[in-house]
């Protein structure tokens, strides 16, 4: 059976990648099977009773910090050196270890020494629910535009222990349930969540002239602000200031989160407090908002959302995520016009994508990136893979997940990832990966399955020439082929 080009670019350019037989068992318009994926919008919801929620994954690590500290008070729990950024191992956590279920709205258990209730364990037991979903979707565009929006909306976990508990839930509260809905939705969902209050500091920002700011002395943070223009809105060539930056800063003081258990009602939650708010109107990008609160802050929010130049700015990051490291101004400006017109409807804006010729016309020359490349190693192989191996590939890769270097998030160009240790890296990933799987038995034929058309006679011949079926099969995954999509 011969499989068209575009089969092929379903599962590899919008998807996951094709695992075995799927793309013999793709039948009719491949946009027809990317669209049905799209039909449930709670497909990309992923929601387990074994995974906490925001509320509970704090109180969990807040309770293990408490019990920890305890522990070292009373000389029972040595010091723990720090661990590497990225490498997503707690101290004191075995290799693969999960925290246990907690239910909604039920306190956590108190944590002791050998308690798993830490953030590493809250992050592995996150990153095994991913492996489950992503071995078993069929094609995996919601997976996709997941992982564009919660790069794009990006929290570091090496920056804050907490946070580290907390990734997982935040992807799953405050960017799944509308990577198929509104940008504005989602951006006030993520600007209000707990992790990203932390990640960029807001959390403990001041208004200077707030009754809080005059009674401390402790002041504005910035950070916030400013990235939620340059990096999730209107980017850094919208012509901004920073006297705009500053205001926008002054707006959001008070934008907090309850971490006081006195407060049930707010802990672990999003809140306002008036005491911390710069009070006044503040003046953003030639705008005056008069507005007072809270809703100072979801006025400006709603404006950056809707400016065109935040239209263009997601429009070309989009269009570069799938596309290419170049993507065609035709197919960007499509793009934009579709997001300004549907007033930030993303799953308008992907069904633009889908229908538009340049994005199937397009070479298959985008470099996967580590993430993308670990993904699609692993459905194509059908591994089992623990997440603790997880975070030690990606880690070595350079892309582990929620640990980004900046708050820009992962660049995903060739020429952040063509470097020759990174490649050199990829080798070694492809070696390791081959020797697990039992599932090839004739890598000649697993390579027509899974490359199909895009299938060269070069990396065909270089797979008949290897010296071992583990060879062969490290050699079709660092494939110019497999490695693009």
């Amino acid at each position: 059976m011969t499989v068209p080009e575009d089969a092929y670019l379903a599962f590899s350019r919008f998807g996951l990648g094709p695992r075995p037989g799927d793309l013999a068992a793709l039948q009719g318009d491949p946009k027809a099977a990317l669209l049905a994926e799209l039909a449930d919008p709670t497909a990309v919801f992923l929601d387990d009773s074994g995974l906490p929620s925001s509320v509970d994954a704090y109180a969990q690590v807040r309770q293990f910090q408490r019990m920890r500290k305890m522990e070292r008070a009373d000389g029972q729990v040595a010091e723990p050196a720090k661990p590497a950024a990225g490498m997503g191992e707690a101290p004191g956590v075995a290799a693969g270890e999960m925290a246990p279920a907690t239910p909604p709205g039920k306190p956590a258990k108190p944590p002791n020494a050998s308690d798993p209730y830490r953030p590493n364990a809250l992050l592995n037991a996150e990153i095994a629910a991913r492996l489950d979903r992503m071995r078993g979707v069929t094609i995996g565009l919601g997976e996709r535009l997941v992982a564009f929006w919660a790069n794009h909306f990006a929290v570091q976990i090496a920056a804050n222990e907490v946070i580290r508990g907390l990734a997982g839930a935040f992807e799953r509260e405050a960017i799944r349930p509308y990577v198929l809905g509104n940008f504005a939705d989602m951006t006030l969902a993520v600007t209000q969540h707990p992790a990203m209050l932390l990640s960029l500091n807001n959390a403990t920002s001041i208004g200077p002239d707030s009754p809080q700011g005059k009674r401390t002395g402790k002041g504005l943070n910035e950070n916030h602000a400013r990235e939620l223009m340059e990096l999730h809105t209107v980017g850094v060539d919208a012509g901004y200031t920073q006297a705009d930056v500053t205001s926008f800063a002054k707006v959001l003081t008070g934008w907090t989160f309850g971490q006081g258990e006195n407060d049930p009602e707010h802990y672990g939650r999003f809140v306002f407090r008036k005491q911390a708010h710069e009070p006044g109107p503040q003046t953003v990008m030639g705008k005056v908002y008069p507005q007072k609160g809270v809703d100072q802050g979801l006025a400006v929010i709603a404006d950056l959302c809707a400016s065109p130049a935040t239209a263009t700015h997601i429009a070309t990051q989009f269009a570069r995520y799938f596309i290419a490291d170049a993507p065609d101004p035709a197919l960007v400006k499509t793009l934009a016009t579709t997001f300004t017109k549907t007033h930030g409807d993303l799953k308008a804006l992907t069904l633009a994508l889908l229908d538009a010729p340049a994005a199937w016309a397009a070479p298959a020359e985008k470099l996967r990136t580590p993430q993308e490349f670990l993904w699609a190693a692993v459905r194509a192989l059908d591994l089992d893979v623990q997440p603790n191996l997880v975070n030690r590939t990606l880690a070595d890769l350079g892309e582990p997940l929620w640990n980004p270097p900046s708050p820009q998030g992962f660049k995903d160009d060739a020429a952040t990832w063509l470097a020759p240790d990174a490649m050199t890296t990829r080798v070694d990933t492809a070696e390791v990966l081959a020797a697990r799987t039992k599932s090839v038995t004739d890598p000649r034929s697993f390579a027509a399955d899974i490359l199909g058309p895009m299938l060269s006679d070069e990396t065909q011949t270089t797979i008949d020439r290897a010296e071992s079926r583990t060879q062969a099969v490290a050699l079709l995954l660092m494939s110019p082929e497999f490695q693009r999509r």
